[in-house]
């Protein structure tokens, strides 16, 4: 099935548009997302290319992202001249758009920063701790013991939810894979590590005796390499540990505090195993896709990720990022963005993602706004989109609403769950920022989703989608501001 429309005159556009910046500055590199107007015509392009670069030496550098898109980057205006003789294969060019965190814990106020500084220098122990190394080894899955989990009472979202009540009922179910396109999972957590899927293409021995997961061969043919719990395409390795930024250093520099790890666990930390905490699927396989690190993400990095989930069997995509609207002084779209969406619904897959965090920490309505949070605001029939609540059922005052493009709302205010280094917190900085945002919502949702697919196998997305949606709890917060009217309950869920 072809999910793309000609685009001419923005073609033409981009071109004129490319043309005058590399004028402007010739040492300039650029990355392009180019779609061409099938795969043979984009066979035809790259082996032109290939032979260009072999006799005049270029630099350029060119990715295959799916059978339709390719990344090229270089200076811009040779890359302009590339591109500009192949116009007829060419069916659309766009940036590589930036994407981010939802979440900003930076001090921009001078005096804060300063006093923030001084305290610092006078404590500098704190300046000690929570430093990782990258790229630990994957631990094998430990047995388990069965028993209560210690630190559930703090988790007021899965106990509003309904989730005690519903696990019990649930538990030998086929798990759903629910990847996790974030900054990475700390695999080794005691409280995730039994919940991370496990490539079975990449486990075991092969033919010479040696660990599949080890062996540096890509063993099951995916164009992967000892992808056992995941991939890392920010470093583009097999190991996507979450490489948080220290505490302290995310106040004066900003970055990832272990995002990715956090909503992990409210998907599917291990329950019912005498450690921690529970997620809302305490069965779920959690697939660790990283793409972001502390400066952002990119719109390739992320069709990476997405593709790689779909075509290696995740059913349930959890997005906890984004962007605020597209940039309207660019000449094109996101189309790339839309377009592995459109190939995650074509395959069956629901694609959970954050409504939004707003404009500097204050709400809007993603329906009129002119920037409104994408990929949550996009319309396609497997996204679902989240807002966030308090404990109180209240909308929190960062998340972004639409009666149009904002499906339902789910914790997302102080929510305690797994953080990097075998821990828990509902802190990202004591005594300074919660952990909080339409971030921390979605992966309820995501949970939710592959709770109910793993009782329900034979249902399609949509209906999934629609039984999450049909089975909230209306409240007055959310009248006329999303699309059900109501939060999260896994009891009617499940019934």
């Amino acid at each position: 099935m072809n999910y793309f429309t000609r685009s001419s005159v923005l073609l033409l556009a981009f071109f004129a548009s490319t043309l005058a910046l590399a004028s402007d500055d010739i040492n300039t590199t650029t990355d392009y997302l180019v779609k061409y107007k099938n795969s043979d015509l984009q066979v035809k392009a790259l082996k032109k290319m290939a032979k260009a670069q072999l006799q005049a030496g270029s630099t350029q550098k060119v990715e295959v992202l799916t059978s339709e898109w390719v990344k090229i980057s270089g200076e811009a205006k040779s890359l302009n001249k590339t591109l500009q003789t192949q116009k007829q294969e060419i069916e659309y060019i766009q940036p590589d758009f930036k994407v981010k965190l939802l979440e900003d814990y930076q001090i921009n106020d001078p005096q804060q920063r300063a006093e923030y500084l001084n305290y610092l220098q006078t404590n500098p122990e704190i300046m000690a701790n929570g430093k990782y190394a990258d790229n630990p080894a994957i631990p094998s899955s430990p047995s388990q013991t069965p028993g209560n989990d210690p630190l559930l009472s703090k988790q007021w979202g899965m106990l509003d939810i309904g989730g005690p009540q519903t696990w019990s009922q649930n538990k030998n179910t086929q798990p759903i894979i629910v990847a996790v396109i974030d900054t990475g999972v700390d695999y080794t957590h005691p409280d995730l590590v039994s919940n991370m899927w496990r490539n079975p293409g990449e486990t075991g021995m092969d033919a010479s005796g040696k660990d599949k997961a080890t062996n540096r061969i890509d063993d099951d043919g995916n164009g992967f390499v000892d992808d056992v719990v995941g991939y890392d395409f920010l470093s583009n390795d097999a190991l996507p540990f979450d490489m948080a930024v220290p505490a302290w250093q995310l106040l004066i520099g900003g970055g990832n505090p272990g995002h990715g790890t956090h909503c992990a666990g409210n998907v599917a930390a291990r329950g019912d195993n005498r450690l921690g905490i529970s997620g809302v699927a305490p069965n779920a396989k959690i697939m660790a896709l990283r793409f972001i690190g502390n400066k952002g993400g990119s719109t390739s990095a992320a069709i990476k990720a997405i593709k790689y989930a779909v075509d290696n069997g995740a059913k349930v995509l959890s997005n906890s990022w984004g962007s605020e609207g597209e940039d309207p002084s660019e000449n094109s779209e996101n189309k790339a963005l839309k377009d592995i969406i459109a190939y995650a619904e074509a395959k069956g897959v629901l694609f959970i993602a954050a409504a939004g965090n707003g404009h500097q920490g204050r709400g809007y309505d993603n329906d009129t706004d002119s920037r409104p949070a994408y990929p949550a605001s996009y319309n396609f029939s497997n996204i679902i989109s989240v807002a966030a609540i308090d404990s109180n059922d209240r909308l929190g005052g960062f998340s972004n609403w639409g009666k149009k493009t904002v499906h339902i709302a789910a914790p997302g205010v102080k929510i305690y769950s797994t953080i990097v280094g075998g821990k828990y917190s509902d802190q990202v900085i004591p005594f300074m920022a919660k952990w909080e945002g339409t971030s921390m919502a979605a992966p309820h949702v995501s949970g939710a989703a592959a709770l109910y697919w793993s009782t329900h196998p034979d249902k399609t997305a949509t209906q999934v989608k629609e039984a999450i949606l049909s089975s909230v709890v209306k409240i007055p917060a959310l009248q006329n501001k999303i699309m059900s009217e109501g939060k999260l309950n896994l009891i009617n869920l499940m019934k």
